[in-house]
């Protein structure tokens, strides 16, 4: 049983890690419509993005199936206690989709604007909202006896939650800028690397305090480090990956720059895995309340079922992912549009 439980927060972690890592670049993009000049540029955002960013989308959705199944009581503390913040960013993200389809399709240039702008504050929103999620599970809820959110919409809106909000925000826009170089050429992808040089020089300070205020603000995320000092090695890789992007982002290597990004946010992401284990969501002010892989997860024949099926569906949707990305690779040619 507690092999399973192990798993499935191993799992869980995995998926998250995906979305961030695959919906990152085409959510930054997103928000860098804000910066296109032209309706020709709009239409090589978007075509840079179309033949992955539904797909992308699945990562997401796998995500909530899984921690619904695997553990349904964090699945109802989450969704209750954000259920404002997760409904804005639904909502962002659904807004967000139809604009892209409604945009390609727009006949003026003031409806193609429109429906670019529409697109660039849903990705931003979301990824605001993502990054304030993620603050307020690494710093704890207010859990009641049952394993209930205690606060109220206020009680989100705290320091950290919102430095990791707008880290978040730096990150996903410069994984984006970097993406984006790559897939274009000429004037757009130098801007699009001067866009990543701008988002680098606000996420590396970002990262840096982010992971010092976790340690010295949160002792209980310190935890695993304190028992296996190797683990440090995993947040200093991060910021390591962090510095590589800048660095080769500014000599022109974007492939290596942009590997050096979607290497930053996995060490991230299991930096955050890391310091939570075996917590899911810590309780503030009464450790004994906070629900772990331990406490709440399904049952032994839920989480073998759910592994074998993992077994059989991950390796289809990794495979299918890694066949769209190569079919659809190179560059974006000229007067390309979604």
């Amino acid at each position: 049983m507690i092999a399973l439980q192990v798993i499935w927060f191993i799992l869980l972690a995995f998926l998250l890690v995906g979305y961030t890592t695959l919906a990152g670049f085409d959510l930054g993009i997103g928000g860098l419509q804000l910066f296109a000049r032209s309706h020709a540029e709009r239409g090589k955002l978007f075509a840079a993005i179309g033949p992955f960013w539904d797909g992308n989308e699945v990562w997401l959705i796998a995500v909530g199936g899984a921690l619904f199944a695997a553990f349904p009581p964090v699945y109802a503390t989450i969704f209750s206690g954000f259920y404002i913040a997760l409904m804005l960013a639904l909502f962002a993200l659904i807004v967000r989709a139809v604009s892209i389809d409604f945009g390609a399709k727009a006949e003026s240039e003031t409806g193609r604007a429109y429906w670019s702008l529409v697109v660039a504050l849903g990705s931003l929103l979301a990824v605001l909202l993502f990054g304030v999620a993620l603050g307020n599970l690494l710093r704890g809820l207010p859990l009641d006896a049952h394993g209930e959110y205690a606060g109220t919409v206020y009680t989100l809106l705290n320091p950290f939650a919102l430095l990791l909000g707008v880290l978040n925000l730096a990150m996903i826009l410069g994984h984006g800028a970097l993406y984006l170089a790559m897939k274009t050429s000429g004037e757009l992808s130098a801007r699009a690397r001067h866009w990543a040089s701008i988002a680098w020089g606000v996420y590396l300070p970002l990262a840096l305090a982010s992971i010092n205020a976790a340690a010295y603000a949160y002792p209980h995320l310190l935890r695993n480090f304190r028992t296996t000092p190797a683990f440090w090695l995993v947040p200093a890789a991060a910021i390591l990956a962090i510095i590589l992007f800048g660095l080769w982002n500014r000599r022109g290597l974007l492939r290596p720059a942009f590997l050096a990004s979607a290497s930053a946010i996995i060490l991230l992401l299991a930096s955050a895995a890391i310091a939570l284990f075996p917590n899911l969501i810590p309780a503030l002010g009464d450790p004994a309340r906070s629900l772990t892989i331990y406490n709440a997860s399904s049952s032994h024949l839920t989480l073998k079922v759910m592994f074998i099926v993992a077994l059989i569906g991950m390796p289809l949707v990794i495979g299918y992912t890694v066949w769209v990305y190569r079919m659809f690779s190179g560059e974006v040619k000229e007067g390309a549009h979604y």
